[in-house]
């Protein structure tokens, strides 16, 4: 079991990511903005655009920290960055299991931690994972909404695994942005948008 001190020190962590400069977090609205035009339809369809919303996150976030800090972590017994990714790997191809697509053949759960401290191999993995993750979602059917589901140990319906499964993206994305941000990396949609408010406050001529 873990020291109560390392919980202690992820809660603070997840709080620091929310909270950190909160006037460059998301803005209200931006995360409608990023939907597509036509607006969703149905559990499979709404979850389906969480799932791209959290997706293009994680890659941007994954592809924006330097290599050489995929193998730092906070302090021993909690997880690096690289790990965290992997950790959001594993969990799309055990999920999509859970929601009935088998992963590919050949597929080694044991071998993706490895990955973790190279870079450019997790980023890959980590987009497979997701384009894997998606084909298990549209395999569904919103007909099926209603059925039981166990997600994450817990007896539940299949809508309601759609909410277990964008809780557990929020929180490991909210960690990941606290790591991030504790080795000087701004994530790349909050730096957009301080370069666009820098822009719209400029005098104009």
């Amino acid at each position: 079991m873990r020291p109560i001190s390392v919980y202690f020190l992820e809660l603070t962590i997840l709080a620091m990511a929310f909270g950190w400069n909160a006037g460059a977090q998301d803005q209200p609205g931006e995360k409608a903005a990023a939907a597509p035009a036509t607006v969703a339809s149905g559990p499979k369809a709404e979850f389906l655009v969480e799932t791209a919303y959290y997706e293009q996150r994680y890659v941007r976030l994954a592809e924006s920290v330097p290599a050489e800090k995929y193998a730092w972590r906070p302090v021993e017994g909690v997880r690096s960055i690289g790990e965290v990714y992997t950790h959001i790997i594993a969990a799309n191809y055990g999920v999509a299991r859970s929601l009935g697509t088998p992963p590919p053949a050949g597929f080694d759960f044991n071998s993706i931690t490895a990955l973790s401290t190279d870079k450019a191999k997790t980023v890959e993995a980590l987009k497979d994972s997701f384009r894997h993750f998606r084909q298990a979602i549209q395999a569904l059917s919103d007909a099926d909404a209603d059925k039981p589901q166990k997600m994450f140990g817990r007896q539940t319906t299949l809508r309601g695994s759609f909410i277990l499964i964008t809780g557990h993206f929020g929180e490991h994305l909210g960690q990941s942005i606290a790591y991030a941000r504790m080795n000087g990396v701004v994530p790349p949609w909050t730096e957009e948008q301080q370069q666009q408010q820098k822009q719209a406050e400029k005098p104009k001529s």
